[in-house]
Formats: C-alpha cells, sequence, structure tokens
C-alpha cells in the first residue's frame, strides 16, 4: 500500500500525505482492499481546523512503529468529516451510542464489509489512568482478529451495533399524531429557561457552544407571548458570547467553543458556520433591543469573514486553524489570538492606552491561558476604569480602540493560523442567508457579499441541467455530490438573497434547489427528508440529520425553505412534504425540543401562519429598507414583485409556474405608487403605501 492522499482535494487530507501511515482515502478502491486482504479498516474521521486532530497525527501518525502496525494489519482511512458528513455522522453514531459521546478525531476499526466493532476519538501514545496507548488498542485488535475464536465475537459484535445504526438513523415514527401547533413554541422556550446557566449565559454547566438555534427559538416565544424570562435568557447569552473568550476582541468573529462554563477559554478555530448563525442571531438581538453593541459585533463578524474567509471569486472558505506558529516557531493552539501585558505595551504607543486595555480585557502576568498568557475577556467596564482614571468615559473608549487597532496591526506579524480554503455549498449557503440579513438589518451593501457567493456556488457547484448540486469546491476542482445541508443551507440563502434584492433569478435557483429536494432526499413511504440522496453511494445506513448540532438540522431547515417555496410555487408538492416530515417526527420533537430546534421552528410557525409583506414595486423603496431594518419579524416572507400584471407575466415564464401564485395574485401597485399588502393565515391588510402601517397591521395580527 501506498500513502494515496497527496492526490486528493481536501487539505484536512493532504495533511497526512506525508505520514508514514498507508493512508487511503474512502473510495470503493480502499474498501476492496481490505476485502481482498481480509484485514479490518482503521476509519480515522477528523477535519484540518482540529487541534487533538493534530495531535493524534504528531504523536500517532508521524510515528514509524505506529505507522507499520497499522500498514501490516489493517487498511487505514482517513476521512474529511466536512466533506463527508454521511460517512461522520454514521460512526459517530455508533460512537455515541456506545460510549455515551463523540469527538473528533474519530478512531473506528471495520470489517471488510464497513461494519464497526471499536470505537473511540483520542488515542494518546503511551497509556494513561482512564485510556490505553493507541498502539496496544492496534495490537489488540490485530490480534483479536487472526485469532479463529475472538475474530467471530467482533464480527457478532460488528453486526449488532451496525443493526442498531440502521435502526437509529433510517428509522422514523409511526405517524400518530399531527404536527405541533403554535402553543409547542411556550413549551419549547420553557424548556430552554429550565436548562439554561443564568449566571454565566448559555446552556451546560462544562464547555459552552452557541447553540444560535435556541437564542431564536426563544426571542420568537418573547415575540409571541411577551414574556420577559425568554428574552432575558437568549440576552444573557449573547452578552456571554460577546464579552468572553468566545469572540475575537481584536479581530471579529467567533471561535468555535469554550471549554469553561465562564466563557472564557475557547478552542481557537474559526469556523465559516458558526460566524454566520452566530451573527444571525446577533442580528435578531439587535432588532428587538436596538442595542448598538449587537450591531457593532455583527459588523465586525462580517469585516472578519470578508478579510479572511472569502474567495477572491465570490465563494467562502471553511475554517481558520486552532493551532498556529509561537514565537519559538512551535506549533500552538491559541498562539495568533494570546496576549501577555508585555505584547500589549511592545505594540501600543500610548502608555496609558496600553494599560486601559490590559484592564479593560484582563491582561495580566498570570494570565488565564497557558505559559502565562491572556485570552482577552471584557473584563472591567469602560465606566469603571474612567472613574478610576479620571477621564470620561468616551475618552477611556477611544484610547481602548486605538490601542485595539495597533494591536490588530502587530498581530498581522504573527505566524497565521492555517486556512482550510474548500468552499461548501451548506457553509456558503448558512453566510450568505446572514449577509443578506445583515443587508437588511445593518448596511444594504452587504448583500453584494450575499450575491457573489450565491453566483459563485451556481457557476461552481450546480449542474442546471441534471438539478445537480455538489458539495466541494477547492482549488479548481469540483466534487461530492451534495448532501441534504447542501440543497437546503444553499436554497435558504438564495430565498434570503431574493428576500432582500427582489431578484427573480435569486427565486429561480431556490425553487430549483426545493424541486430537487423533494425528488432527491424525500421519502414518501417514510414521511422523511434523508440526509443522503436516493442516488448517493451506499452505507451502513441512510441517515437522517435531524438534531441540531454545530449546525442547524438539514431537515429542518429543509422543511422551513420548502415552508416558504409554497407559496410561490403552490403546486410544486413543496407543502405536502413539509407537513409530512412535521408529522412524522411529531413526537420527537415533543420529547426533547432543545434537541431540534430547526424543525420545533419550522412546526410553529406552519401552525402559527407565516407573515407575508408582499411589495409592489420595481424595487424595495430604500425608506421602506429602513423601517424593515428595526421590525423583528421573524419567518417572514419579503416578496418583492413586478408592479403590473403585464410585467410579472414574465417572471411566470421565468419560474414556469402556470398561473399567479396567492401571495402575488392581485396584488399589483395602486396609483402607480410602490404598495405593500401585509398577509397572514389568508388573511390581508388593505394595500398600503407605507410600510410601517403594514408591520403594524401583522404586528396586531398575531
Amino acid at each position: 500500500m501506498e500513502n494515496r492522499l497527496d492526490k486528493t482535494a481536501s487539505p484536512y487530507l493532504r495533511q497526512h500525505a506525508e505520514n508514514p501511515v498507508a493512508w487511503q482515502p474512502w473510495d470503493e478502491e480502499a474498501l476492496e482492499l481490505a476485502r481482498e486482504r481480509d484485514v479490518p479498516i482503521f476509519l480515522s474521521i477528523g477535519y484540518a481546523a482540529c487541534h487533538w486532530c493534530h495531535v493524534m497525527a504528531e504523536e500517532s501518525f508521524d510515528d514509524p512503529a505506529i505507522a507499520r502496525r497499522l500498514n501490516e494489519n489493517f487498511v487505514p482511512i482517513k476521512v474529511d468529516r466536512e466533506e463527508r458528513p454521511d460517512v461522520d455522522t454514521l460512526y459517530m453514531n455508533v460512537c455515541q451510542m456506545v460510549r455515551g459521546s463523540g469527538g473528533w478525531p474519530l478512531s473506528v476499526w471495520l470489517t471488510p464489509d464497513g461494519e464497526p466493532f471499536h470505537v473511540g476519538t483520542y488515542f494518546p501514545p503511551e497509556p494513561t489512568s482512564n485510556m490505553p496507548s493507541f498502539g496496544s488498542v492496534l495490537d489488540d485488535i490485530a490480534t483479536a482478529w487472526s485469532d479463529p475464536e475472538r475474530r467471530p465475537q467482533l464480527e457478532a459484535q460488528a453486526d449488532q451495533w451496525a443493526t442498531s445504526a440502521r435502526n437509529e438513523l433510517e428509522g422514523t415514527p409511526d405517524r400518530t399524531r399531527e404536527a405541533p401547533d403554535d402553543g409547542f413554541l411556550d413549551a419549547a422556550a420553557n424548556a430552554a429557561v429550565r436548562g439554561a446557566d443564568r449566571e454565566h449565559g448559555g446552556w451546560g454547566s462544562g464547555q459552552k457552544f452557541p447553540h444560535a438555534g435556541r437564542i431564536h427559538l426563544l426571542f420568537r416565544a418573547h415575540d409571541r407571548t411577551d414574556r420577559g424570562t425568554y428574552l432575558d435568557v437568549g440576552l444573557e447569552t449573547l452578552d456571554a458570547m460577546a464579552s468572553g473568550g468566545l469572540y475575537d476582541h481584536v479581530g471579529g468573529g467567533f471561535h468555535r467553543y469554550c471549554v469553561d462554563r465562564e466563557w472564557t477559554v475557547p478552542h481557537f478555530e474559526k469556523m465559516l458556520y458558526d460566524n454566520a448563525e452566530i451573527t444571525r442571531a446577533f442580528l435578531a438581538g439587535y432588532q428587538l433591543t436596538g442595542r448598538e453593541r449587537y450591531a457593532e459585533v455583527a459588523r465586525e463578524t462580517f469585516e472578519f469573514v470578508e478579510r479572511e474567509l472569502t474567495h477572491s471569486e465570490g465563494g467562502f472558505y471553511s475554517t481558520l486553524d486552532a493551532e498556529s506558529a509561537d514565537s519559538t516557531g512551535s506549533r500552538e493552539e491559541g498562539a495568533f489570538y494570546v496576549w501577555t501585558p508585555k505584547a500589549v505595551r511592545d505594540a501600543v504607543d500610548d502608555g496609558t492606552a496600553a494599560d486601559l486595555f490590559c484592564k479593560r480585557y484582563g491582561v495580566t502576568d498570570g494570565g488565564n491561558f497557558e505559559n502565562n498568557t491572556t485570552v482577552l475577556t471584557e473584563s472591567t467596564p469602560a465606566s469603571e476604569l474612567a472613574a478610576d482614571s479620571v477621564m470620561g468615559t468616551d475618552a477611556v473608549e477611544e484610547l481602548i480602540d486605538e490601542a485595539t487597532e495597533e494591536l490588530f496591526e502587530a498581530r498581522e506579524t504573527r505566524s497565521r493560523p492555517p486556512r482550510d480554503e474548500k468552499v461548501l455549498a451548506a457553509w456558503n449557503g448558512l453566510m450568505i442567508s446572514a449577509y443578506a440579513e445583515g443587508s437588511l438589518v445593518l448596511d444594504s451593501s452587504y448583500v453584494d457579499r450575499a450575491e457573489d457567493a450565491l453566483s459563485f456556488c451556481g457557476e461552481h457547484l450546480w449542474d442546471a441541467e441534471d438539478r445537480r448540486l455538489y458539495r466541494r469546491f477547492e482549488r479548481g476542482e469540483v466534487g461530492i455530490p451534495g448532501y441534504l445541508e447542501d440543497y437546503a443551507f444553499l436554497g435558504r440563502g438564495a430565498f434570503d438573497t431574493y428576500q432582500v434584492t427582489g431578484d427573480v433569478e435569486h427565486l429561480q435557483f431556490a425553487l430549483d434547489l426545493g424541486r430537487a429536494i423533494r425528488e432527491r432526499f424525500y421519502d414518501e413511504d417514510e414521511g422523511t427528508l434523508y440526509f443522503t440522496p436516493v442516488d448517493g453511494e451506499t452505507l451502513l445506513a441512510r441517515p437522517q440529520q435531524l438534531v441540531d448540532s454545530s449546525t442547524p438540522s438539514s431537515a429542518g431547515v429543509a422543511v422551513q425553505l420548502l415552508s416558504a417555496l409554497s407559496h410561490f410555487a403552490p403546486n410544486a408538492g413543496f407543502d405536502p412534504v413539509a407537513e409530512s416530515v412535521l408529522e412524522t417526527h411529531a413526537s420527537t420533537l415533543e420529547s426533547d425540543p432543545l434537541s431540534y430546534t430547526s424543525l420545533v421552528l419550522a412546526a410553529v410557525d406552519r401552525a402559527a401562519g407565516t407573515a407575508e409583506l408582499t411589495v409592489a414595486a420595481e424595487e424595495l423603496p430604500a425608506a421602506w429598507r429602513e423601517t424593515l431594518a428595526d421590525a423583528y419579524l421573524p419567518a417572514r416572507i419579503l416578496t418583492v414583485r413586478p408592479p403590473t400584471e403585464e410585467a410579472l407575466s414574465a417572471w411566470l415564464d421565468r419560474l414556469d409556474l402556470d398561473s399567479t401564485p396567492p401571495i402575488w395574485a392581485e396584488r399589483d401597485a395602486i396609483d402607480g405608487r410602490e404598495t405593500v399588502y401585509a398577509c397572514r393565515s389568508f388573511t390581508c391588510s388593505p394595500p398600503k403605501h407605507d410600510m410601517a402601517e403594514a408591520i403594524a397591521w401583522l404586528q396586531d395580527d398575531r
């Protein structure tokens, strides 16, 4: 065997091309090799920005003795979880089922037929008190596999685990009830409040993850019920994320998650999807409260994405690594982001500004991270610093801002974290939605970023003739047939961009993706949406993705998208798919709403009736855009249609619609002026020439 990873497109796989391990990509050639040699597969799943993946690579995969054991007794296969979420979902489910938890690197031993019989995550090079060494695990499994008495036991275990995985991932409940009604939102929000950390923000008493979907759930529930507790818990979480170490206070953008309850120390990788979904939560918080800090965080995050994660042709890259070289040249997690008092004073010309910055962000000689370094957190309010310094608060903030700019310039001279330059359809869709929403709430120019990325994906990843979406673009190479999340997230991005531009081309793309979802991922007999297409690669199981994890549930976003698109193409079969999925999984949602926030929101929005704003005009008037920027209207459909029936007929031809959909029918411009129609649940306001009046009608109609 030879290491074949140098021929792959994935930056993560190419990181392992020089290992002495004879790594194979996940393909038929590798699987056939295991069958021919009659040896187990060692499957290692990770991603380019994964800190512990790097650690295990340095400790074990670079070790010639470990490589020899792997090469002689196994077929070693490397998988980039970001490229192959189907493979990752399958075997991560087994890990969580067997061990109660999971993570990356994910280490799985499989039979030549792909059935798992041993699973773990990171293994150290030497045994610890609670973990065997990686080498000893390899030796034990190789010995057992070659033992005629023990191998049948491994194969029996593999068969049992495979059956359990199929039941868990493919199975659907009996459809014995209707989809959750509007009242379920209150129950779900109460569950979010009960599980919240009211002292430090967020959820849980250990590691803290963003959980943007739960924030949207709470804001939606507050909007419906006016209960202050729902708003408080959501805002407490936004404040914790904005003030703690999750946020990059010098360069903008969010890290992956924090390892402590107080949101102080993050895992430092920056993922495109986090910076999309968290930003959307801050935009919602800004609309609800008008707090400028939330808008500032969103702006700075957009600036970070444009500066560091944007392809020259418009698409968005995937991740920045957690590690980079420190001052000694060693790769260390967080080296690019952490500070000492000396480093601050060396970078900032004004000593007073440097001292104020250190006090504001908790930079001390002892630090709060490794090697006496400090992860920046908002430690002392500017008003308190002003009182201590006998200065005005504005003057203190100005000095801190100046220091921040100098620190940013100094940080730019550091060794940068490596960037994974894959452009993934799904993650681009999330970021496109964020920029589209930002263009309505903050700055209309943000829509240019959304349109550029949408154009990039349409040009490079979409096969219009076959109506097929590909997942990955990297170094000019396109590959991997798209999964449900690719179609759903990019479809939502296209639809959200249409909402703020009124460009029918974006609506057409969203409808094309919606039709492909119905054709490729929906199973009418089971009443569900599967994660892999009907004509996709056959794996151990065909998974569903119902749970919100680091990204939203692909099934949940697909249901939201199809529900919205049904207003424009009522005969395309979108609505029955959405309703069927929600009915199928109703009992699941009710049993654990916080795990399924995207599907829960899809259900309650359908039950409550979608707020529609149909604008008959050549374009959305600037004054109306400003009015919408201040209005929190979750799950609304904003549609700009041509002002006359004659002009609208050209749109119908473009969209392949036989008749005018109800959302546009008989909603022409009145008296030659821009006109807006507000509707909900088949009830509409009179036509209005004032957007504020239309929004007020919708809010009174709840």
